[in-house]
């Protein structure tokens, strides 16, 4: 493991007892000792490099004061730039940003947007004069508009800082609000979703250990044959699953720990929304809880899932959601594959400027469209048994189209990623090229024979309708 990794390490594994112990402390002493900690960790692990997020905090507050209506859109213009700004700061004689800056600068991002729109939606609600507007904390939109004060608590809160999950405002001040923390579920469900942490550590060290990600760039690596350059890339996402199965875990750990997310069973939360529905807490019931709004992974279904479209919906959860609703439903297209790709796109420039990232976020929108011209036009046509055996080939398919776009998540530069693909002639592209026409094809040659069915029968009904008028004289 690399010292950045280490760090992260000792975050996140501190951050699971200390949750524990801020359960005990009233709503404003949890507030300054979350702020306190999590500025604590940006300064020590970013140095100087704090002052990123706190001009990017303090420019969103300045646009939440002056101009509540455009804030969404003003936010996510200037939160974007300010990325942009960020990566390319040696351009500016300024020092290169830390590993650990970028990490907190990312879900910084993703914070400022969000709470731009709550605050927008805050004062439409208000804006409509209802009687019935004062809601619970518990649910729903904001009832006040937040402090400086409270946007920096909000930002700078430990949980989550460097690695997520990614929550609301709101979610954070139901946090801040829980009437009895105490007694909410912890040790249980913590030590439930810490149990495979081991088993994901141990196989991201072992396996990364014998497919190293460097020997790809390697000449030897080129020299090897097709099937060993193929299946180097199962085993590089194969250790970069396990590597963020880990991390992701442990990070929903620390937000468990603290009660961070814990709404009732009945509020049918997501994650990083939170809660769905209107619900009202009854204290003579027996409450069941769960911390789905801070659920940032589901490793069965990431796994399992047999959609390539349905692949991202089980991984890094939170952030799905943010891109769902704040991004995809603006994009400038009416196109599922289009909106779709200017959402991949959007989340590549997110993650950085590398090319790689690019490739293979905008590798998904044509892996989506294979595979729904191939369910239209085979799927359809089988029977259980033929389905049951379509939906196996189309696991495997996606697994090995996450593989292969992997490839250019890690590797970064277009070089690289170009030669990588090149080494195994593009073969997730060819084959969803193949299935596109394929599924085009059939469809189109369906179309045709029940054109050509509908003529028949027509003709058949012509001639009936004939026989029976010379019956009839």
């Amino acid at each position: 493991m690399s010292p950045d990794e280490l760090v992260y390490l000792g975050i996140l594994a501190a951050s699971i007892p200390v949750g524990f112990l801020f359960r005990y402390l009233s709503p404003p002493v949890k507030q300054g000792a979350a702020l306190l900690l999590g500025l604590s960790i940006a300064i020590a692990t970013c140095h100087i490099h704090t002052l990123h997020s706190l001009v990017t905090v303090i420019g969103t507050w300045i646009i939440i004061k002056s101009s509540w209506r455009h804030a969404p859109a003003l936010s996510l213009t200037w939160t974007f730039l300010y990325l942009l700004f960020f990566r390319l700061a040696t351009w500016f004689g300024l020092p290169p940003p830390t590993p650990f800056a970028n990490a907190i600068q990312l879900l910084l991002t993703l914070k400022m947007v969000s709470l731009a729109n709550e605050v927008h939606s805050f004062h439409m609600e208000k804006k409509k004069d209802v009687s019935s507007f004062a809601k619970s904390p518990v649910i729903g939109g904001l009832s006040q508009e937040p402090s400086l004060y409270d946007i920096l608590s909000y930002s700078y809160c430990y949980a989550g800082i460097m690695t997520g999950p990614f929550f609301r405002f709101q979610t954070y001040i139901d946090w801040l609000r829980q009437p009895s923390p105490q007694v909410l579920p912890g040790w249980v469900p913590c030590l439930q979703r810490l149990k495979l942490v081991p088993v994901y550590g141990a196989l991201f060290l072992a396996v990364n250990s014998v497919f190293p990600l460097a020997y790809v760039r390697t000449e030897e690596f080129l020299d090897q044959n097709f099937f060993f350059r193929l299946f180097y890339m199962i085993a590089v996402f194969f250790v970069f699953r396990m590597r963020f199965y880990a991390a992701w875990c442990g990070a929903e750990a620390g937000c468990i720990s603290a009660g961070l997310g814990c709404y009732p069973e009945k509020a049918l939360s997501k994650p990083g929304g939170g809660p769905t529905v209107n619900y009202s807490p009854d204290p003579t019931a027996e409450e069941k809880y769960d911390f789905k709004t801070i659920q940032n992974i589901d490793c069965y279904n990431t796994d399992f899932c047999v959609k390539v479209r349905h692949g991202m919906r089980y991984w890094n959860m939170t952030v799905q959601w943010w891109l769902h609703h704040y991004i995809y439903p603006n994009a400038p297209f009416k196109a599922y594959a289009l909106r779709a790709g200017w959402t991949m796109f959007i989340s590549a420039y997110w993650h950085g400027l590398h090319v790689g990232y690019y490739l293979s976020f905008l590798t998904i929108p044509l892996c989506i469209a294979a595979e729904s011209a191939m369910e239209a036009s085979v799927r359809a046509k089988l029977g259980p048994l033929g389905q049951n055996i379509f939906d196996w080939v189309h696991w495997f398919l996606k697994m090995r189209a996450y593989d292969y776009m992997c490839m250019g998540f890690v590797l970064l530069k277009a070089s690289d990623t170009i030669n990588y693909w090149m080494s195994i002639y593009f073969i997730i592209h060819i084959i969803a090229v193949c299935c596109i026409i394929v599924g085009r094809a059939l469809k189109g040659a369906g179309r045709e024979d029940r054109r050509g069915h509908k003529e028949e029968k027509r003709e058949g009904e012509k001639i009936e309708n004939v026989k029976t008028g010379e019956n009839n004289d």
